[in-house]
C-alpha cells in the first residue's frame, strides 16, 4: 500500500499550527506502517485529548478518539479483547505524563504490547500554553510568567524505572530515525515507548524567545546526539536520543491467557 492509502484524505488540511512538529510525526508514522507493509485493518490507533491526539483524525485505521489522559486505559481494553492487533497510542506531554501518567507507569508494568508515542513539545498547546510536567525547569508559559520552578520528568528514565522494555528518543528533525524508531517499536512484543521532541513554535518557541519552527528545528539537531556518542561524554547538557532499551520479558496479553488456560483446568479437574 502506499501512504496516501492509510490517510484519511478528506479530512486534510490538518489543524495543527504552521510548523507544528505533529505534522512530521504523522508523516514518519505512516511511513514506518508502509515499510512493515501491515493492513490498515490490521491497526488500531487510540489517542487522548490534545494537539497531538487529533492525529487519530487523519489516519484511515480502527481509531479511537478518547479522553484526556485515558487513552492508555482504551488502549489495553483494545488490546485485551483483540490482542492479535497492533495498537499505536498517540499522546502529548500532558496527556501521557500529567492526567494519564498513572496509566502511563502501570501500561510499562503490566508490559503489555502497544506502542506508546509521546510527542513531546514542553508545552499544553491546545488550551492556551500552559506549562506541562515536562516543560523544564526556568522555561516560560503562560502559566509561569516569571519562569517555571518545576522539574521536567525525564520520559526515558522513567519508562524504564516503570518496567517499559522498548523505550526510546528521537526529534522531529531525525526524520529517518524516526521512522526506524517507530518501526522497531511496533515489532515489539511489549510496552514501547518513543519520545519524540517535536516543536511548538506558536506557544513554546515564541513564550520562550526560541525562534521560528526552522530555528527550534536547528536546536533538535545541535543540541542532541546519538546514545553513547563522544559529544555526549564531553557535553552533558546535550540530550542523548536513540534506542535507550529493548529486552524481552513476558508480554501480558499472553500471561493473561495462559490464566484462563489455568482456570479453564483448574474448572475441569473439580468437575
Amino acid at each position: 500500500m502506499a501512504v496516501k492509502d492509510y490517510l484519511r484524505e478528506r479530512f486534510f488540511p490538518h489543524m495543527w499550527c504552521a510548523g507544528c512538529g505533529h505534522g512530521i510525526v504523522l508523516n514518519n508514522m505512516i511511513r514506518a506502517i508502509e515499510k512493515l507493509g501491515m493492513s490498515k485493518n490490521e491497526i488500531v490507533m487510540v489517542s487522548g485529548i490534545g494537539c497531538s491526539s487529533r492525529i487519530t483524525g487523519y489516519v484511515d485505521f480502527h481509531t479511537l478518539h478518547t479522553l484526556h489522559g485515558r487513552a492508555l486505559a482504551f488502549a489495553t481494553g483494545v488490546k485485551l479483547s483483540k490482542p492479535e492487533l497492533n495498537v499505536i497510542v498517540a499522546m502529548g506531554d500532558g496527556d501521557a505524563l500529567a492526567i494519564g501518567g498513572n496509566h502511563f507507569i502501570h501500561a510499562a508494568r503490566r508490559n503489555i504490547a502497544m506502542t506508546a508515542l509521546v510527542m513531546n513539545n514542553r508545552i499544553y498547546g491546545m488550551t492556551g500554553g500552559q506549562y506541562s510536567p515536562l516543560s523544564g525547569y526556568g522555561t516560560l508559559a503562560t502559566t509561569a510568567p516569571y519562569t517555571n520552578i518545576d522539574q521536567g520528568f525525564d520520559t526515558v528514565q522513567l519508562s524504564i524505572a516503570a518496567g517499559a522494555t522498548f523505550v526510546a528518543r528521537t526529534t522531529t528533525y531525525h526524520v529517518k530515525e524516526m521512522t526506524d524508531i517507530i518501526r522497531q517499536a511496533i515489532l515489539h512484543d511489549g510496552f514501547s515507548v518513543v519520545e519524540i521532541l517535536s516543536q511548538c513554535p506558536t506557544y513554546f518557541g515564541r513564550k520562550n524567545k526560541i525562534g521560528d519552527a526552522a530555528a527550534m528545528m536547528r536546536q533538535f539537531k545541535d543540541g542532541t546526539t546519538p546514545i553513547g556518542s563522544k559529544a555526549a561524554k564531553s557535553d552533558p547538557g546535550l540530550i542523548e536520543r536513540g534506542i535507550f532499551l529493548q529486552v524481552d520479558r513476558p508480554e501480558y496479553c499472553s500471561e493473561y491467557d495462559k490464566v484462563i488456560e489455568r482456570a479453564r483446568s483448574a474448572d475441569h479437574t473439580t468437575t
